[in-house]
């Protein structure tokens, strides 16, 4: 059977009115209250806990539908249990606890006519995301968008369907509870690929994709989006371990980093240490991590400084070409030693990919010159011009 061919010409009606109810509750959502928006951020997070047994019944069916040659790491991607849902619930409620930027001033003039010219942030509109199998990145993105005033189109991987669906029924459930259009939010569980590929075209009804997954999904996006693209290519990133650090601290957040999700996007690939600090913090992470004692027996690829620290072990190997490059998901990570803040900044600048950066530094003014070079994602807002005056003209 020949799989079903979609074109802008002939789109299925369906599909049409679903792309105008998203464009009309765009200039709905763009004008609802920040009480209203944490509210129904609030009752999503209740529900995701009332919902538990629905939510991972489905996620069971899901995990095992799976390939049987699927990697450890992507099963870990698409596994929920009750902690990662609870988890799930208090980053709902932590972005309700945010400042909603919708009409925020950014800038203001007082022209020598009289009028007042405001910059105020202002919804980007309707936002399409493709994402791959972690049915988290739903929740996640659906609550920044909402609470940024945007309505959303969540397309997630076949693999996680029946979980994403349990998911958008409990987001829906919380729109309904304060009276917001469920059109605010379209989750699309049809795995046909077509599909996207025609939402990719619709630049009339959506104003920006955000592709989040690996290579072959950005590449695939590039290619067939008509709009605009905020993407973010893989999850490249590196924690900086400062001569200055606590280095209790810095072990800590170095393992965690690396080793309690490791197939997620933001876990840490690559470990940059400064050299007067390296030939202790090195040995002692590899004691926590590739020791045996934890378990993780984690696989390193090192250069020549972090060798020499490192001495003769099992499972340490030389960097290669690609390393500073390699998204692992996995158990494994680069580390390298470098001799100052600007020679790490350098690095993540020639290697990273803007996701997350992590510097440990005792010293305030240091974390902010890193935090104000490492340059991130801005928020799903775009600022617009506002314009009062008392009747003036141009001359």
């Amino acid at each position: 059977m020949m799989a079903k061919k979609y074109s802008a010409c002939d789109m299925p009606l369906g599909i049409k009115q679903k792309l105008v109810a998203a464009r009309e509750s765009a200039q709905k959502l763009r004008s609802a209250s920040t009480d209203t928006k944490n509210a129904v951020l609030r009752e999503a997070a209740q529900l995701l806990l009332s919902k538990a047994p629905e939510i991972l019944r489905a996620n069971a069916e899901d995990l095992a539908a799976l390939r049987a040659d699927a990697t450890t790491a992507f099963r870990d991607r698409l596994a929920l249990d009750p902690t990662r849902l609870a988890h799930m619930a208090e980053s709902l409620r932590q972005v309700a606890a945010l400042p909603d930027p919708v009409g925020e001033e950014v800038e203001r003039r007082a022209l020598a006519n009289g009028v007042l010219t405001r910059r105020v942030r202002a919804p980007l509109g309707v936002i399409l995301m493709v994402f791959e199998s972690r049915p988290n990145v739903a929740v996640e993105a659906w609550s920044l968008a909402f609470k940024s005033g945007n309505v959303i189109i969540l397309r997630g991987g076949k693999e996680s369907m029946r979980t994403t669906a349990a998911l958008y029924d409990v987001i829906g459930a919380a729109l309904d509870s304060r009276g917001v259009p469920r059109e605010t939010l379209w989750g699309i569980t049809d795995p046909d690929r077509k599909l996207t590929e025609l939402l990719l075209e619709q630049d009339k009804y959506v104003d920006i994709v955000v592709p989040r997954g690996g290579d072959a999904l950005i590449e695939f996006v590039v290619e067939n989006a008509r709009m605009p693209i905020i993407k973010n290519d893989r999850g490249l990133c590196h924690v900086y371990v400062h001569e200055d650090a606590d280095q209790a601290m810095a072990l800590e957040i170095v393992a965690n980093a690396k080793c309690q999700r490791p197939g997620v996007c933001n876990a840490m690939e690559t470990l940059l240490v400064h050299r007067k600090v390296a030939s202790t913090f090195l040995p002692a992470l590899y004691k926590r991590i590739s020791g045996g004692a934890s378990g993780s027996n984690v696989e390193w690829f090192v250069d020549e400084a972090a060798a020499k620290a490192l001495g003769a072990q099992a499972n340490v190997h030389g960097v290669k070409p690609e390393s500073f490059d390699t998204e692992y998901l996995e158990l494994k990570m680069n580390a390298a030693v470098v001799g100052s803040l600007d020679e790490a900044i350098a690095h993540i600048e020639r290697h990273g990919s803007r996701h997350s950066e992590a510097i440990v530094t005792g010293n305030e003014k240091t974390a902010r010159e890193f935090q104000s070079r490492v340059v991130g994602l801005r928020e799903l807002t775009s600022a617009r011009w506002i314009i009062d005056g008392t009747g003036q003209v141009r001359e």
